[in-house]
């Protein structure tokens, strides 16, 4: 077991403030684990055929239930929504903890029936912080799955892994009415790592892979929905330059994308053309994650002159950044004084896989991997 104090403490505070909060996230990430430790009077798993049983009547099976209930993949009964609504504004001090691993469908049904009713906590993997700065390397190469993250040996973890992408991708796509080949969407998958941390060119991945543009735009709709890949959208400030308008692509969990690449391990990782792709996502994942941001509210900047900033937020009303840098010494470059300029940063962070922070030049600071969970001052 693995402490995840920081998600805990988020779950509490939208469980005493919202009616209903979602917990959402991919499969195996640890949601069932989570809710099950906020001691539930009702406990329902609609995986479990004798819980999906249970409610094929929902009204009759929840309108007499108090205290907090837990439903874990409510995906699989989308009309319990307007219910759930129901019961809620009829019911004060009810309370509603709900589980689903595909973020698109949970959104758009739920978000219909209980707007201004429910909070969304995206869970994810495993933090840095909750498995230790010191150990990055292993979640890096590893990924955050727990069970992965976890396993006995590397051998084990690939494993896990492996049975995991075919899990996803011959069930769970399926279950969401993806009627597609197992081993087309391997395929897709398998490109899309290879185009790790590339700004998408959907006509280029298109010819590719002999599909349409437009149906490289709903696969990859449908990897986001399910937390399978991170698209991180450019930001547009009028700078009177040419920026880069189309995302970023990123596969979520870096374990995912090295068993795609065929990473076997350590060695394998720091010798592969993919390396500083792969600690850039991982990097930019450690550093979301520490800074309960979600999608809409990070961005990164590139210009087509050539520079570029890894990723890009607002707070207090100031601007910051930070670069990811997979090397023993990070130095000055010139597109790092064109984003502090251009973008006018308060701070540049550069995160890098070594153990000594210090300052670069004025407003640009390198730091460690393993100090981002408590190293950000505003």
């Amino acid at each position: 077991m693995v402490n995840r104090e920081a998600d805990r403490r988020e779950i509490k505070k939208l469980l005493r403030q919202f009616p209903v909060t979602a917990l959402i996230g991919p499969r195996q990430c640890g949601k069932t684990t989570l809710a099950r430790e906020f001691d539930a009077k009702h406990y329902f798993d609609l995986e479990n055929p004798r819980d999906l049983a249970a409610l094929e009547n929902p009204q009759l099976a929840l309108e007499d239930l108090s205290g907090l209930i837990v439903i874990d993949e409510v995906q699989r009964r989308p009309e319990i929504f307007p219910l759930i609504r129901h019961l809620v504004d009829h019911r004060p001090g009810q309370k509603y903890l709900i589980l689903g691993s595909a973020s698109g469908h949970l959104l758009r049904q739920s978000s219909e029936s209980l707007a201004g009713r429910i909070a969304f906590h995206a869970l994810g993997g495993l933090r840095l912080q909750d498995v230790g700065g010191s150990h990055f390397k292993k979640l890096w190469l590893r990924g955050a799955f727990p069970r992965s993250f976890l396993a006995t040996n590397e051998a084990q973890s690939r494993l896990w892994r492996d049975h995991y992408l075919t899990a996803f991708l011959e069930r769970d796509l399926p279950q969401l009415g993806i009627n597609i080949l197992a081993q087309a969407w391997r395929r897709f998958l398998t490109m899309l790592a290879h185009y790790h941390g590339q700004v998408i060119n959907y006509s280029e991945l298109s010819r590719s892979f002999g599909i349409s543009d437009m149906t490289v735009r709903r696969h990859i709709e449908v990897l986001e929905s399910t937390f399978m890949v991170r698209l991180l959208q450019p930001w547009h400030a009028n700078l009177g330059k040419r920026l880069v308008k189309r995302p970023k692509l990123y596969l979520s969990d870096p374990g995912i994308l090295h068993s795609l690449l065929g990473i076997e391990g350590s060695i394998t990782l720091i010798s592969h053309p993919k390396v500083g792709a792969s600690w850039e996502g991982f990097a930019l994942e450690c550093v979301l994650r520490s800074l309960n941001k979600s999608v809409g509210e990070a961005f990164f900047w590139a210009t087509h002159a050539g520079a570029e900033l890894d990723l890009f937020w607002q707070h207090g009303g100031k601007n910051w950044g930070v670069e990811f840098k997979y090397g023993d010494a990070p130095v000055v470059t010139p597109s790092m004084r064109i984003a502090v300029s251009d973008l006018s940063l308060e701070r540049l962070w550069v995160i890098y896989p070594g153990d000594k922070s210090y300052i670069l030049g004025k407003k640009i600071h390198v730091l460690p991997i393993g100090e981002i969970p408590v190293a950000w001052h505003y």
